[in-house]
């Protein structure tokens, strides 16, 4: 039996879990910084990294407690290092180093992208390799070719906004507040794609992603072209202006033009590349009608997606730990002069 403690702090979710083998989690502890950033209307790196530092040594605390064991019983600690948010990275980097000098325990580090596609095997299901990972998330759109859980090679990404950031604009354009993806999802349940929206496409043959447009497109068709006016330009009306219909069906058909062209990426990869099974995670697989349409690429493709509980779909210290017992299994130890980095695999 292998106890690894998981730290993540790559953006804005402070993280600490106990999982047992790599599957069976004994305690996973998210502190959410949402109600920091909702005034915002998204994360701010400087106010992550100070609500990192109160919260890095209670979180990993409540875990070691909640899984009902010693923290000497830890046989080694996992972090993600890379990518996301330097400053955020540093505290979760900190804490690990600290934990394993003092324990005396391996040092792991982990990529917390390719971590995200560990998520479904936190629910006991076995992949299939190679395999085509998706992950969508507020920071990355990427889609990967995977040898086993570590190797991974990139083989289309976002070129601007990720689709969880597009996410997270879209609802407040729509002023339907904080958290983005969660509020779009629901408002869309109640609407009808209606609007019609751009599907965005990208230069050359890789399966890229371009968001940016697509925001532009909602702003502009919500609130109007904007205008000169007394030597600014104005929008001629708000979102509040609009029923709650019309915000629902604006919702709606964001949110079909978003996933339309996610699954459009992923039917070009498959048809490109010959893989065993899709393996997905981020955020944004928390949206139902990503799930949905992705069942349907699998039938298509008759080959079986595995998709995260809700649960691990947001950042989390479990599938760091996870991806860890892989490489802890091989005998990887990283040195306690291990940095954290923006950059990643799928950056």
């Amino acid at each position: 039996m292998t106890l690894l403690l998981g730290i993540e702090s790559s953006c804005d979710e402070t993280a600490a879990a106990v999982v047992q083998d790599g599957q069976t989690v004994l305690s996973n502890v998210v502190a959410s910084q949402d109600e920091l950033h909702v005034t915002y209307g998204g994360g701010v790196p400087e106010i992550a990294s100070r609500a990192h530092v109160e919260r890095i040594l209670p979180v990993i605390e409540e875990a070691i407690n909640t899984a009902a064991i010693s923290i000497d019983q830890i046989d080694g600690i996992v972090v993600g290092n890379r990518p996301g948010l330097i400053g955020s990275l540093l505290v979760g980097v900190a804490a690990a180093k600290t934990l394993a000098w003092v324990l005396q325990k391996p040092l792991i580090a982990v990529d917390h992208v390719i971590a995200h596609l560990w998520a479904p095997q936190l629910s006991g299901v076995n992949i299939e390799y190679p395999a085509l990972g998706v992950v969508v998330s507020g920071g990355h759109t990427s889609l990967l070719i995977l040898q086993d859980p570590t190797t991974a090679t990139c083989i289309g990404k976002t070129i601007d906004d990720a689709a969880g950031e597009a996410f997270d604009k879209a609802a407040a354009i729509l002023d339907l507040g904080w958290p983005g993806g969660q509020r779009i999802d629901e408002a869309a349940s109640k609407g009808e794609p209606l609007y019609t929206l751009p599907r965005p496409k990208t230069k050359g043959s890789k399966p890229d992603y371009s968001f940016s447009g697509l925001k532009t497109a909602l702003l502009y068709g919500v609130r109007g072209n904007p205008k000169k006016v007394h030597g600014k330009m104005e929008f001629p009306r708000n979102a509040n202006e609009l029923s709650e219909q019309e915000i629902c069906n604006w919702a709606s058909s964001f949110q079909h033009a978003a996933v339309d062209t996610i699954t459009k990426g992923i039917r070009t990869a498959l048809a490109k590349n010959t893989v065993r099974c899709i393996v997905t995670g981020g955020g944004v697989l928390a949206n139902s009608l990503l799930r949905t349409e992705l069942k349907a690429i699998a039938n298509e493709f008759h080959i079986p997606v595995y998709l995260p509980d809700p649960t691990f779909c947001v950042d989390n210290a479990a599938m760091i730990a996870g991806l860890g017992y892989h490489l802890f299994q091989n005998g990887h130890c990283d040195p306690l002069t291990l940095t954290a980095s923006p950059k990643g695999t799928a950056s």
